[in-house]
């Protein structure tokens, strides 16, 4: 950040890096062994590992680093700094808003703690539909455990805030199951409330706190506040296989005004770790082809139910505001007859991180009156989330421009979870629940309703998928997990990078982050990432062996 063209030559120098200056150019030019586009779940794995093998890592990271004390916890000026568009990124339609961390640590800084193991499931599908042996090996159960070792992963939760308390004691009033959810964070009472805007207490255990402490420790670099343009491949390349590229490094520019040089990194290896919505822009304006860069995004979408629980009227303790983010989860399960199905997940439910700013602007507006009232009723109002694991995908060939559409089949899933969730509410005491689609969607219960009425309004929750028309309603999707858009294949037909997340395209390639998952995941998908990540930059440790032997 403090940095200038007189200073930046000599503080790389002093970190150990080969510099040079192209005063002809206005270029500087940095030798490594690795350059790693990224610092998230992907990029911070892939820092650390190479670093740890002995080698010289250069890390360039376009958001900024923040410590505890830097975090404000104030909603505006935190989703300013760390996400991705200050967190108004939506879909070219403007029907899902898109989250995603833009900061040292990415996604890791701002998330809601959840560490869900890749389901059984998932992994079957993908090493047997996929043919990607990779994700039914030892090496990947191991790199499972090496990452929930790494970031403290703690599965006993001793205190939980009133969202959590309230899908809790929904479920158990219902009969149904709900799960403790582990989380990365350094003890069972971690209670801040605000680790979407970065954890202001320091425990939770983003790479930023982790993986890439490992890497600076072992001589790693990482430079913030500078954006990758493009990888850099030789002219006139001759292979012998199927790669017609090679991959030199990456021309990178910073985003701070007092450095006007480009910088262009040479490195052995190149990884691109920028995450599943910037990482297919960037091979793309690097003049990469294959068919499958940019296409298969999968975002988990989200809609949301409340209830609001009067203190008056409830035993439930706490603000919304307040605790964990996600300590609980209830899996939606199918209905069906067949008994190969009914262990199928429609959805799952758990808790979301909404500051007031937030729930103020997805509110219905039905009068001046009645919207002070509802944020009045702020601090009890308690959400719950539905994500499903989607079948229908979407592009994002350029930066900032993401397509997306669901299919029939997500949107019965997403009103299966929505009902689930209104019942789930109104069973731990509700007075009053609703959704956030256009109308104003909700329903007061007392003790002068009856079940037809309640079973009534359930039935009409579902995901409205009306156009902007008067009259008509329609809901807003969100989105904070961006997977597949540059997926791993087991050919460059199938996918854009092979089983040791190297592009079929050029050698020395290598993409490090959500965009190599072959498909949606259906839960939080950190601990899936990290252990990925984990095992594509172990590969490259081994290849980079090979070419010194």
């Amino acid at each position: 950040m403090h940095e200038n063209d007189s200073t930046l030559q000599q503080s790389l120098i002093n970190k150990g890096l080969n510099v040079t200056l192209d005063s002809k150019n206005n270029t500087l030019k940095i030798k490594c062994d690795a350059v790693v586009v990224g610092s998230g779940s992907g990029g911070g794995v892939a820092a650390s590992v190479l670093s740890n093998a002995g080698h010289k890592v250069l890390v360039l990271e376009k958001g900024n680093y923040f410590v505890p004390e830097d975090y404000s916890s104030l909603e505006g000026p935190s989703m300013d700094q760390q996400y991705e568009c200050g967190r108004m990124l939506a879909s070219v339609d403007s029907r899902i808003l898109v989250l995603a961390g833009s900061t040292v640590g990415g996604g890791s800084a701002v998330n809601w703690s959840a560490c869900i193991r890749t389901p059984k499931k998932v992994l079957k599908e993908w090493s047997e539909e996929h043919k990607l042996s990779i994700f039914s090996s030892l090496e990947y159960l191991s790199a499972m455990e090496t990452v929930c070792e790494r970031i403290g992963v703690n599965e006993n939760c001793t205190q939980e805030g009133l969202q959590n308390q309230v899908l809790r004691k929904g479920c158990q009033n219902l009969g149904l199951k709900v799960d403790y959810v582990p989380r990365n964070s350094s003890g069972n009472n971690h209670y801040c409330g605000s680790c979407g805007y970065g954890c202001p207490k320091g425990e939770k255990q983003g790479t930023q706190v982790t993986w890439l402490v490992d890497a600076v420790e072992k001589g790693g670099v990482i430079i913030t506040g500078c954006k990758a343009e493009r990888f850099l491949f030789e002219s006139n390349y001759r292979s012998g296989n199927t790669r017609k590229k090679k991959c030199l490094g990456v021309l990178a520019k910073t985003l701070k005004s007092r450095v006007t040089m480009k910088l262009q990194i040479e490195a052995k290896v190149t990884i691109s770790a920028g995450g599943a919505l910037l990482t297919p822009p960037l091979m793309i304006s690097s003049g990469l082809k294959n068919k499958n860069i940019g296409r298969n995004l999968h975002l988990h979408p989200v809609l949301m139910t409340w209830g609001y629980f009067p203190e008056s009227k409830s035993d439930l303790k706490g603000k919304v505001y307040k605790g964990g983010k996600i300590t609980s989860v209830h899996k939606v399960l199918s209905s069906s007859t067949c008994d190969d199905l009914k262990s199928d997940i429609r959805a799952i439910i758990e808790t979301p991180l909404l500051g007031p700013a937030s729930f103020a602007s997805l509110c219905p507006w039905e009068s001046g009156l009645d919207f002070k009232q509802r944020m009045l009723n702020f601090p009890r109002t308690s959400h719950l989330i539905t994500i499903i694991r989607d079948k229908s995908s979407g592009q994002v060939t350029k930066e900032g421009r993401v397509s997306y559409k669901l299919d029939s089949t997500d949107k019965e899933n997403m009103r299966a979870g929505l009902q689930q969730a209104v019942r789930i509410l109104i069973a731990a005491g509700a007075v009053e629940v609703g959704t956030h689609r256009s109308d104003g969607q909700r329903i007061r219960i007392n003790e002068n309703i009856s079940e037809d009425e309640i079973e009534e309004f359930i039935d009409s929750v579902c995901p409205m998928d009306g156009v902007l028309w008067p009259g008509e309603s329609w809901n807003l999707y969100s989105s904070a997990h961006q997977i597949g858009s540059c997926r791993m294949g087991v050919n460059q037909n199938e996918g854009v990078v092979d089983e040791n997340g190297e592009s079929w395209e050029a050698e020395r390639l290598f993409v490090c982050d959500a965009s190599v998952l072959p498909t949606a995941i259906g839960v939080n998908p950190m601990i899936t990432i990290q252990s990925t990540a984990y095992c594509i930059s172990s590969r490259i440790v081994d290849f980079l062996r090979k070419g010194q032997e």
